[in-house]
């Protein structure tokens, strides 16, 4: 069974990719997973804030009994707040790059196109194969038009391609307007693949203390279907690398996110849950399935059921709508 694939011009041993999350906080749980089966690894995110922070925690301390210390730093954490700052973060990568034979991808999360840009070339230079872009930008200004937000995310497309060498991938958030013409803007900037999609952790309101409390809930099977729409839609249209993410629980939807186009899957949930050796238990679901369907390479399943070969392909437009509305209707049973 052939499982090789190609994402971002990177030759990968299987689809099967660890997305950015607390598993690649060591350089142990890095070798774990790729001893595991992983065909490459996403670091965690190094925020725009954190290295503001730490840039800000250095001027305070060189303006010592000043009045020039930034009122702006309130805004942000303490950079001893992260667990790992900036330059450990580059030391593990180096060191994480070195000690497994598949490619570490460095993950950079922030909205502007500022000076901590510099850091995608001090990450290929640490040993990276390649650039996560997690755009994480939560739009809540009313003056701020849609055209503006799209603005700022080709900005730093731009700038970081203009500051490396190796493969730049974007995580994308679904709320855009038209989801399609922003990926094909973010392509003509120079994006090499897009991640879709992004997943907000929505805050919670704690009745007790009467305040706003930040939650996690790992992902679950059924947060698939809206990459895997999209992923679909997009396979024909982008002449770039599709990585779906969200969801990935089983081999299942490993499956599903090849034959709808995707070029890799990533997961983080599954092996949160289950532990880095859950792997391998998915590659192996995915070739049983594979040997079922007569698949003999992902190359041959990849985007069997996206929009340009499925047989009906307004099951991803409109008609699907009205299908599921008029099936439920003509299910439902009013409770006596």
């Amino acid at each position: 069974m052939n499982l090789k694939t190609k994402y971002m011009g990177l030759e990968l041993k299987n689809p099967l990719v660890a997305s950015a999350g607390p598993l690649s906080d060591s350089v142990e749980n890095i070798q774990k997973l790729a001893a595991a089966g992983v065909s490459a690894v996403v670091m965690f995110s190094l925020f725009e804030e954190q290295l503001k922070a730490e840039a800000n925690a250095l001027d305070a301390q060189l303006a010592a009994g000043t009045d020039s210390f930034a009122e702006s730093l309130s805004y942000f954490p303490p950079a001893n707040d992260y667990k790992v700052g900036p330059e450990q973060y580059l030391e593990l990568l180096h060191k994480a790059s070195q000690a497994v034979d598949i490619p570490i991808i460095g993950s950079l999360n922030g909205i502007s196109s500022a000076g901590w840009i510099e850091y995608a070339r001090k990450m290929q230079d640490a040993g990276a194969r390649g650039i996560e872009l997690n755009i994480y930008y939560m739009p809540t200004d009313p003056s701020l038009s849609a055209s503006a937000i799209e603005k700022q995310y080709i900005a730093v497309v731009a700038a970081v391609k203009a500051a490396v060498t190796i493969p730049v991938a974007v995580k994308l958030s679904p709320y855009f307007t038209s989801i399609a013409n922003v990926a094909r803007k973010l392509k003509r900037a120079g994006a090499d693949a897009l991640v879709l999609f992004n997943r907000f952790y929505q805050p919670d309101f704690d009745l007790n203390e009467l305040a706003v409390a930040p939650t996690l809930e790992l992902s679950h099977a059924n947060e698939i279907r809206l990459p895997l729409r999209w992923i679909a839609i997009l396979r024909s249209q982008m002449k770039m690398s599709l990585a779906a993410t969200t969801g990935v629980q089983t081999s299942a939807e490993l499956a599903k996110f090849l034959l709808a186009g995707a070029d890799v899957v990533m997961t983080t949930s599954s092996l949160l849950h289950h532990g880095p050796a859950h792997a391998t238990k998915l590659l192996a679901g995915l070739e049983e399935w594979m040997k079922t369907k007569e698949y003999t390479s992902v190359k041959q399943m990849k985007g069997a059921m996206s929009l340009k070969s499925v047989a009906d392909p307004t099951a991803f437009e409109r008609g699907n709508y009205i299908k599921i509305i008029e099936k439920y209707k003509a299910e439902y049973t009013l409770p006596v």
